[in-house]
């Protein structure tokens, strides 16, 4: 009688226990419903292991579902490691549990896990074939197979998206690493490397961000220093909270670099960052270091909108940084020849140039059409030295008297013609060729622009300075691809009547090496005008 009344007492407090669990999981009480989860988990357990008492294929099915509430509680605060351990409690108990292989392909879907998510609805599809959820498991089914397809072949396009005015939902995006590896960089540290000659526009890597943090900023200096720090602080905290809630997130941090000891650190294999890579992180800390995290994240954090990227579909006065873990190993050189854009959390890279084998993938960290002393001032506010091969040559050329009487002149306000007709006839005596007479228009960029948007200065120094086809060509093919650029080309076209097909697959040429191919012809049509 006594062992009745315990049993009923039991069977009672357990159900009290799961009803509870399901009135927190519906009021949004994560922690509290994770907690009564967790407590009826346990008895369950104890139930089930002690040997005087009956199998009972009810609890068992009622603890399959609890793991299963857990799995998808812990998922809302993306606790995905602890989630994906409850997926797969619940899977040993009952192996084509439907709701707990649709919990379990979310969290990989949203790991960037497609094959394995894909695997999961899978099941759910062949042992569940007519369900209540059938549509939008078939949903699932499509997008993963559309995201996996587009994690190994890099086809994105965004043309509906931009044509529409950047309006609805954003573009799907995959994580994808194209022909790219790490390697240790002549320039610092470590670099991503071409594995093969890529063209202009062709996509280096899509990959999304451990954490953002955005605002739109004060004009106030005061105010807009306040907003940064706050934002800063909310960003920091946001990358805390994803390290510490899966370990995969938190390992591929721990290979970032903290700004000291460049040369004595380990070469990552680049598998470890494609999204279904399996890598073991049991032994890592609970906790990463705050002092080594704060460090990595100085480092390597990107502020969206800069000189070599752009936001795509959102407001100019938008202020953004995050950690994008794989973009964080390319360096900066003042020829750079790679850009990025953003849309979402996603940073998408592409070759803004052609790009040998076996070169390096550069960004410029500033704007890299300034002259040689700009560029030095602004490498030291971020705490380096430029030493690529633009600098080198610009170090030797300044050198020269010519060059200071010339950029003596432009400050003292030269006529901007007068200014390019010096250059040009310096770098003729001088016998400078190819690249680096790019190097050089490049750093006076802003004097031949304002000259070639001047029907004036074009008609006085037109057959005395190069055409701005010569100009472009070589400023592209020295630090790639630039929107101002791209825009002194389109307003000199336009007023030579809009141009032929030939002029315009040129613009679409430069348009590649700024907005990468992604941008169909229509898309960079609308982009352009």
């Amino acid at each position: 009688m006594k062992e009745t009344e315990q049993q009923i007492t039991e069977e009672e407090k357990m159900q009290h226990l799961r009803f509870k669990a399901n009135q927190f999981f519906l009021r949004e009480d994560w922690e509290q419903s994770i907690q009564t989860y967790s407590q009826y988990i346990s008895l369950c357990q104890t139930h089930i292991s002690n040997p005087q008492n009956q199998p009972d294929p009810k609890l068992q099915e009622s603890l399959c579902l609890a793991f299963s509430k857990r799995a998808e509680t812990r998922s809302k605060i993306r606790d995905f490691d602890e989630a994906l351990k409850d997926c797969d409690e619940s899977l040993k108990i009952e192996n084509t549990h439907f709701k707990t292989l649709m919990c379990k392909g979310k969290i990989l879907l949203n790991l960037d896990r497609y094959s394995m998510a894909l695997n999961c609805f899978k099941i759910a599809n062949l042992d569940h074939p007519i369900n209540k959820d059938s549509k939008i498991l078939n949903g699932y089914l499509e997008n993963c197979k559309k995201l996996e397809s587009l994690s190994r072949s890099g086809a994105f396009d965004f043309t509906s998206w931009i044509t529409n005015g950047f309006k609805g939902k954003l573009p799907e995006l995959a994580e994808y690493i194209g022909a790219i590896e790490i390697k240790k960089s002549e320039i610092s540290g470590r670099g991503l490397v071409a594995t093969k000659n890529i063209d202009v526009g062709s996509l280096l890597l899509v990959t999304k961000a451990i954490a953002t943090e955005r605002g739109i900023l004060s004009k106030n200096e005061d105010l807009d220093h306040n907003a940064q720090m706050v934002m800063w602080k909310n960003f920091i905290d946001k990358v805390v909270k994803s390290s510490s809630s899966c370990k995969r997130t938190q390992y591929m941090i721990s290979k970032l670099s903290v700004g000291e000891n460049e040369e004595a650190l380990e070469v990552p294999d680049i598998g470890i960052f494609r999204p279904e890579s399996e890598q073991d992180c049991r032994l890592l800390n609970e906790k990463m270091d705050m002092d080594f995290l704060l460090s990595i994240l100085d480092v390597n954090s990107l502020v969206e909108e800069t000189f070599s990227s752009k936001f795509l579909g959102k407001n100019g006065d938008y202020h953004g940084v995050g950690l994008w873990v794989l973009a964080s190993f390319i360096n900066h050189s003042c020829n750079p020849n790679a850009r990025r854009f953003h849309i979402g959390d996603h940073v998408i890279v592409h070759a803004s140039r052609d790009i040998k084998e076996g070169e390096e993938i550069t960004f410029g960290y500033f704007d890299v059409f300034s002259p040689l002393k700009a560029r030095k001032q602004m490498a030291n506010n971020w705490g380096f030295d430029c030493h690529c091969k633009r600098c080198k040559f610009e170090n030797e050329i300044w050198l020269k008297h010519e060059m200071g009487e010339i950029e003596i002149g432009h400050e003292n306000g030269a006529d901007v013609g007068t200014t390019i007709y010096k250059l040009e006839e310096c770098m003729r005596k001088w016998m400078v060729r190819g690249k680096m007479k790019g190097y050089l228009r490049a750093s006076f960029w802003k004097v031949y622009s304002e000259l070639f948007v001047s029907e004036k200065l074009l008609r006085k120094w037109g057959r005395k300075i190069p055409t701005i086809e010569m100009v472009v060509e070589s400023i592209v093919e020295a630090v790639g691809g630039d929107e101002r650029v791209l825009r002194v080309v389109i307003e000199g076209m336009k007023r030579n009547g809009g141009g032929g097909v030939v002029e315009m697959e040129k613009v679409m040429k430069l348009g590649r090496g700024v907005y990468g191919k992604v941008m169909k012809k229509q898309a960079m049509r609308s982009l352009l005008s």
